[in-house]
């Protein structure tokens, strides 16, 4: 199926449209477990919003790829990409692939829960989930921001940057392989006081 749109929203009373939005729900719930604060969880309850030029849904490879300013939305999570591709495998995984256009950035932005302007965003030139393995990698350019209001409480950055929710391992290297490469740069982290309300 290949489709040229501006907006369309996904629900499970469209049958024909089934497939298409499980493939995108996953997009959007591939970018939740690297932000180890809880996000809203009025968001799962949301319909999904896509926006994009261009979405080919290719029932026999099991591919679904959506191009041209990909914007997709659930409540107050927002994912941009230049191009997303989601692959699911003969045993039923998927895995999302998330690009970005060139000289910008992939992104996403959400609500967390625990306060009124708790927020988390993250960019990055490509991101990856797994959901078999429940690892999101950003990759190249990495950077995730845990914010109140605008001020920014904890961030990471990295060329790698991963994390994997079964084992709640959080992994920042200098190199887009993934892999420590010696004088190539460094990782930076970043972690704010706790205030004295915090404390207690």
């Amino acid at each position: 199926m290949i489709a040229t749109m501006k907006k369309f929203t996904l629900s499970p009373r469209h049958p024909i449209l089934l497939p298409f939005a499980r493939n995108l729900s996953f997009v959007l719930s591939c970018l939740l477990p690297l932000a180890s604060a809880h996000a809203e969880k009025a968001d799962s309850q949301k319909e999904t919003n896509i926006e994009a030029e261009l979405a080919n849904l290719d029932g026999k490879k099991n591919i679904t790829t959506l191009t041209g300013e990909v914007i997709l939305t659930r409540g107050t999570l927002i994912v941009k990409a230049d191009r997303a591709v989601i692959t699911k495998s003969a045993d039923g995984h998927q895995n999302a692939v998330l690009f970005a256009s060139p000289g910008k950035l992939a992104s996403f932005r959400q609500k967390r829960d625990g306060g009124n302007d708790l927020w988390v965003e993250g960019e990055a030139d490509r991101v990856e989930y797994d959901d078999k393995t429940e690892l999101v990698t950003f990759i190249t350019r990495a950077r995730i921001r845990y914010l109140e209001g605008k001020k920014v409480t904890q961030e990471q950055e990295g060329e790698f940057l991963s994390y994997d929710s079964l084992n709640d391992v959080f992994i920042a290297t200098n190199s887009s392989s993934g892999k420590h490469v010696p004088g190539a740069g460094r990782v930076k982290l970043t972690l704010q006081p706790k205030t004295d309300k915090q404390a207690n």
